[in-house]
């Protein structure tokens, strides 16, 4: 039991209308008894009609017009009418926040970090650099701003190799945030799409197999002590090999664990995190290849003994509550029901998995991101997305944002209640 009686607010910049991380939050903290609220780019987001959502703020701001977000951020403290919790599940929000967010914390309560750590992790090579500084075993990796250097590179270390865009929060959509490039007319038409130069960084593929992927996520608290603190194992990813979990599993890594908080220590890192490594069977060693300064969008995989997972601390540790401890839930599965089926036909069609094999670990699955018996109308509407972006993938483009949004509406959602601030 503990206090829920200070809402929370989750806050996205990216304009993904099928992000299933903000829907983690609102199921875990709402299921609490928190009043929830939470930003969304569309007013039929599957995550906006669910249940738990006590209030709507529709808005798609520029990410790149800090004074509008956080004036759009203001308003919506004016219409909730207290201190809430601010959760970013976005990489644009969580640097938008640490650089930018001093003035809102009258309103506000947030991690603080370092002000310029959270976009130098983020960024890709960044990190790596960031790594070679620190001795954190990473993979070889360079910013390639010219045909010749990314020849060079790739002559360097062989095909395949992953291309990765150095600011991924800043993606137009013309290509993916990670690629793995299998030869040299791929690595020429991904470099024609990339455009600008410098936006583009290669990295070794590090060869990998069934248990070499592994993600650690934590919540740090304002003296960087990562509590709760979880690892598991991406069974299956969408786009096969390089991208989201699509099907990921709770497994004990004491090294692991140790290795990556002793790196958050170091760093002075505060609030939740989502760190993916690789075991290079060549060295023996895990390099680390992303550090999200925010919620991974698969953090309900994890929950301990005490019903914690990483929002739940982040919510009960900047509300001044302290935070229960308890044993990982090994063995526990996540699935995102919408991308699995799509990346296991990729799995399927290189004979890495069967039917059967497919079948039977969807019957062993804990928790999936979008349909709850309890909360089933956000999964009703993330099929209807689905069909629709299917049928209209031919002539879809990517918008980084909704001009039509960029001034804030409010909206009342399901667990409205006319007794509550923010009824107006």
């Amino acid at each position: 039991m503990f206090d829920t009686s200070t809402p929370a607010v989750v806050f996205k910049l990216d304009p993904n209308v099928l992000h299933h991380g903000g829907l983690g939050v609102i199921r875990s903290l709402g299921r609490a008894g928190v009043p929830v609220y939470a930003v969304h780019e569309d007013s039929l987001a599957p995550a906006a009609h669910s249940r738990y959502v006590r209030g709507r703020w529709l808005w798609s701001p520029n990410p790149e017009d800090p004074e509008a977000i956080r004036f759009g951020l203001m308003q919506l403290a004016q219409r909730i009418g207290r201190t809430a919790v601010l959760i970013p599940t976005d990489d644009a929000a969580a640097i938008f926040l640490a650089e930018h967010g001093d003035p809102l914390r009258m309103w506000f309560q947030f991690a603080q970090p370092p002000h310029d750590l959270p976009r130098q992790v983020a960024g890709k090579y960044t990190l790596h650099q960031l790594c070679r500084r620190l001795g954190v075993p990473c993979a070889q990796a360079g910013l390639v701003g010219s045909w010749d250097e990314a020849l060079e590179f790739a002559d360097r270390v062989g095909y395949p190799l992953v291309a990765k865009l150095a600011t991924p929060w800043q993606a137009t959509g013309r290509v993916r945030s990670t690629t793995i490039v299998d030869d040299e007319d791929a690595l020429a038409a991904l470099f024609r799409d990339c455009g600008s130069p410098g936006e583009l960084m290669l990295q070794e593929h590090i060869p990998g197999g069934p248990g070499y992927d592994w993600f650690f996520h934590g919540y740090c608290d304002g003296e960087s002590v990562c509590r709760p603190a979880f690892t598991g194992v991406k069974e299956r990813s969408y786009p096969a090999h390089a991208g989201l979990t699509s099907l990921g599993r709770c497994v004990d890594n004491d090294s692991l664990l140790r290795s990556a908080s002793t790196l958050l220590e170091k760093l002075s890192y505060t609030g939740i995190v989502d760190l993916d490594f690789r075991w290079d069977e060549r060295d023996q060693q895990y390099k680390l290849l992303d550090f999200n300064p925010r919620l991974g969008a698969q953090f309900r995989l994890f929950r301990d003994s005490a019903g914690m997972d990483v929002a739940l601390a982040s919510y009960l540790d900047l509300t001044g509550q302290p935070v229960p401890t308890g044993r990982p839930e090994v063995g526990r599965r996540f699935q995102v029901e919408n991308y699995d089926p799509i990346g296991a036909l990729r799995y399927w069609s290189s004979g890495e998995l069967g039917l059967w094999s497919w079948l039977g670990s969807n019957r062993r699955v804990h928790e999936r991101a979008w349909f709850a018996r309890d909360d089933l109308l956000p999964f009703a509407l993330m099929c209807t997305w689905m069909v629709c972006r299917a049928v209209a993938r031919p002539w879809r483009r990517r918008r980084t944002h909704h001009p039509e949004l960029a001034e804030p509406r409010y909206a009342p959602g399901r667990n409205y209640d006319a007794g509550h601030p923010g009824r107006r």
